[in-house]
């Protein structure tokens, strides 16, 4: 048998795809399953993107160019302008096969063996999978559901930092909680990286998806940063078109900048129909996004409440993307995630959801923790209500709970 490399051996299982296998047995067996696992929404993505690649004239799907073609920089261009930030010119991009990329580009482009990353946690797990690919160590700085994942104050950071600390990397909004940042915080992170020089690198892909009249603080308002900072950005949620992998990193660093390119120039090209595709998603978006956004906020209200009103249940209401921390009255969140998939079902329905323990460096802090992400449509969000309700009774019947 070959040899299986460490690298490989420690990588991390995805907290949300590891249990897909016990889905498909359960659909095989004829059990409806409600995805509240994955941000996959069901809103249909803009006809303009699905108009630009049905009606393409293209003769060769030919490589575009590694740091993305021009038509689909310039699109983002005037996006990133429309935000406010005109100094952003098409040669700030980097187009990466969705935001992933783009943030295995920053890591490696920053760190080497041994270095250090600090996230607040609970946060993406696929930050804590990137992080082991280039050997890594991410340093947390944990937060707790008793404040709604309130971020402990900033000199927390600070005290995380060591010689070997190359970036502080952020979700502005977050998955998995929808934490908003405030600009007092983001000012205190900005003068945090400048002081000990490293990097914040600010995912910001649900950054139209905040609600309750707020709105999200790009870390591109710090002009002082533009040495010290990258942004990670992704059509995947903004349009509803995850399959497109289509994302991409922003720095006004040349000097980063230059780095990343020769990580982009060795895996030769971005998808080229994706890119088609996002370009024309770009256009006339306004009523796409506000659109969106309401009907994000009815089902993230609904969610809230009626995971509240189950006993033993507590919700933080989240302030931006489509996800919900949530505690759970059980044992064991990886446990009872199979269970519900193996062994649950009502009138022939269950529900899959993903296990915190897997969003946190310590998966003890998850144990008792599910991410819930809002992206059905409110009559299917109801029943997973209830299906929760009847499936938290039955579990801690059966494990005498």
């Amino acid at each position: 048998m070959p040899k299986i490399s460490k690298r490989a051996q420690n990588m991390p299982a995805s907290p949300v795809r590891k249990l897909v296998p016990y889905a498909i047995q359960a659909k095989q067996k004829g059990i409806k399953v409600y995805h509240l696992n994955i941000g996959q929404p069901d809103i249909e993505t803009p006809q303009t993107a699905l108009d630009a690649v049905k009606n393409n004239h293209l003769k060769i799907y030919e490589y575009a160019l590694s740091e993305g073609n021009l038509e689909y920089r310039e699109a983002l261009q005037d996006y990133y302008h429309r935000l406010g930030f005109t100094d952003l010119t098409t040669k700030d991009f980097i187009v990466t096969n969705g935001g992933s990329e783009a943030l295995n580009f920053a890591i490696s482009t920053l760190c080497d063996d041994g270095d250090e990353v600090i996230i607040p946690e609970p946060y993406y797990a696929n930050y804590n999978g990137f992080a082991h690919t280039f050997n890594v160590n991410v340093v947390a700085v944990p937060s707790s559901i008793d404040t709604g994942f309130a971020l402990p104050p900033m000199e927390e950071f600070e005290k995380k930092i060591t010689e070997k600390t190359r970036a502080i990397i952020i979700c502005n909004p977050g998955n998995p909680t929808g934490y908003l940042y405030t600009r007092e915080e983001l000012e205190k992170l900005a003068q945090i990286a400048l002081k000990h020089d490293i990097v914040i690198i600010s995912d910001e892909v649900y950054r139209e998806y905040v609600y309750d009249g707020k709105h999200q603080i790009s870390m591109l308002e710090f002009n002082e940063l533009k040495d010290h900072c990258i942004i990670i950005d992704s059509e995947s949620k903004r349009y509803s078109m995850c399959g497109a992998r289509i994302g991409f990193m922003i720095t006004r660093s040349k000097k980063i900048h230059d780095a990343a390119m020769l990580f982009a120039q060795a895996r030769l090209s971005p998808v080229l129909l994706g890119q088609i595709a996002a370009a024309a998603a770009h256009q006339n978006d306004t009523e796409y996004i506000l659109k969106v956004r309401e009907e994000y906020t009815k089902r993230r209200n609904l969610l809230v409440d009626l995971l509240n009103g189950i006993p033993g249940v507590i919700c933080p209401k989240p302030k931006g993307a489509f996800y919900c921390g949530v505690e759970l009255p059980i044992d064991d969140s990886d446990k009872f995630a199979q269970w519900l998939l193996e062994s649950y079902s009502h009138n022939g329905e269950t529900i899959m959801v993903a296990p915190m323990s897997g969003f946190y460096s310590n998966p003890e802090l998850g144990k008792k923790q599910v991410r819930i992400a809002y992206v059905l449509k409110e009559d299917d969000l109801r029943r997973s209500a209830e299906l929760l309700q009847d499936a938290l009774k039955k579990y801690k019947e059966e494990f005498n709970l």
